[in-house]
């Protein structure tokens, strides 16, 4: 009874070690099929089509043989017919030399040339036919290649005929399949390999774009966190000596403030941080009291879309940073106006504005060095609202101050957000 368990243990044994073998050398099969695909190797070149010159042995044969004519005229046409279909099939592999005048002429010549010797000896120089129906199919790609192809078979069957009578008709069937099958093997190679040039640059310009997007939420997420945690320092240690209790509750508030930016900069990081405009508000509300501004915030219009939400949301966070950093204000009004077909938000202080020398950026605090130039932030959140179909304003108020102004098309904000929800799923 044991000697019979073990026996069946090792048939178990073996048939699982077959069963995994099998199921390693799929997979190893499966990978090279997948590396040969990625990897096709070098573009084809004039050499692929050069063997088929072995169709001429037999010409070139008749050379030897005593009852040949000419034989010098006919060896000087072999040598030229030959020259050119290597000139014309290394030139064929290259879009701009394949559509030279000076390639046309060649396959032309090509042509005469085959003509004259089919004409002249017949027999087994009519298989210059198909040869140049090979050479005919790498150039001649494009609408124009079933026209060409039928003129040069019909020519073909007219020379086969003439000199060999009907049995020689399987000559212009020949051709007419060199030629097509010729231009469509180099047409779908061609074709694949352009598809793979552009899946490479549309994968490289994805990666830029996730490296743009990147460095702009990180730009974003930090620049007003920094400033909060900065602003509430502050207010931390000038309110230690006098009261603890208001000092706690400032550093109650970095730490609420310092794990949020954990949590974005997570999110900022898969992609999948979506801004809530009323949440931003509340944090710009608080932001603006700790700093000693005084916050007014109104809010109108119906609900927004998700997207909409989001854009707006960084353009407050990065206006309430700049208005906490540089504008020494003492009130700020955010106001967020929307109607059935567009939606406005405006922050503006009465701070300091733009001082003589300044840029724009300056006053943002968002990196410009250049007076004038624009910096990461501002310059992130144009471009982010043109995408949407929105614009940006960001400069001197009407009477005082700095104002930052967004506008968006609420039915474009939607669809994009459509668009990319039906792209997640």
């Amino acid at each position: 009874m044991t000697q019979g368990n073990a026996r069946r243990d090792r048939r178990s044994e073996s048939q699982c070690c077959a069963t995994g073998t099998a199921k390693e050398k799929k997979k190893e099969l499966k990978k090279e099929l997948e590396e040969e695909l990625e990897n096709p190797g070098p573009p084809p070149t004039g050499f692929t089509l050069l063997p088929w010159l072995l169709l001429g042995m037999g010409a070139f044969s008749n050379l030897f043989q005593a009852g040949t004519a000419h034989p010098w005229l006919g060896g000087l046409g072999v040598l030229t017919f030959n020259s050119l279909y290597i000139y014309v099939v290394f030139r064929a592999f290259v879009k701009q030399t394949r559509e030279a005048p000076s390639t046309r002429v060649a396959l032309l010549l090509m042509a005469l040339v085959t003509c004259a010797l089919a004409l002249a000896y017949g027999g087994s120089w009519l298989y210059f036919f198909p040869l140049l129906g090979l050479a005919t199919g790498a150039v001649a790609r494009g609408p124009w290649l079933g026209r060409a192809a039928l003129a040069l078979t019909a020519v073909a069957t007219t020379v086969s005929v003439i000199r060999d009578g009907w049995g020689a008709v399987s000559i212009a069937y020949a051709t007419f399949l060199s030629t097509m099958v010729t231009a469509a093997i180099l047409s779908l190679s061609e074709a694949v390999r352009e598809l793979r040039a552009a899946r490479e640059e549309l994968a490289h310009r994805a990666v830029e774009q996730e490296r743009l997007r990147f460095s702009r939420d990180l730009h974003d997420l930090l620049g007003h966190t920094l400033s909060v945690i900065v602003v509430k320092s502050e207010a931390a240690r000038r309110l230690a000596p006098r009261d603890l209790d208001s000092a706690l509750a400032q550093i109650t508030d970095i730490e609420s403030v310092g794990r949020q930016a954990l949590t974005e900069i997570r999110e900022a990081v898969t992609g999948y941080r979506d801004g809530s405009l009323s949440t931003e508000l509340d944090r710009a509300r608080s932001a603006l009291e700790a700093a000693g501004i005084e916050p007014v915030v109104r809010l109108t219009g119906p609900p927004l879309a998700a997207h909409t939400e989001t854009l707006l949301s960084w353009v407050v966070r990065e206006a309430v940073t700049n208005a906490v950093r540089h504008s020494g204000a003492r009130r700020c009004e955010i106001s967020v106006e929307g109607t059935g077909e567009r939606v406005r938000l405006r922050v503006e202080d009465d701070g300091r504005g733009v001082l003589e020398g300044e840029g724009v950026e300056d006053v943002g605090g968002v990196g410009g060095s250049t007076p004038g130039t624009p910096g990461t932030g501002l310059r992130g959140l144009t471009e982010r609202l043109a995408a949407a179909g929105g614009h940006l304003e960001a400069g001197p108020a009407a009477r005082s101050g700095f104002a930052v102004t967004a506008e968006l098309p609420v039915e474009e904000a939607a669809r994009v957000e459509a668009g990319v929800e039906a792209g997640v799923s």
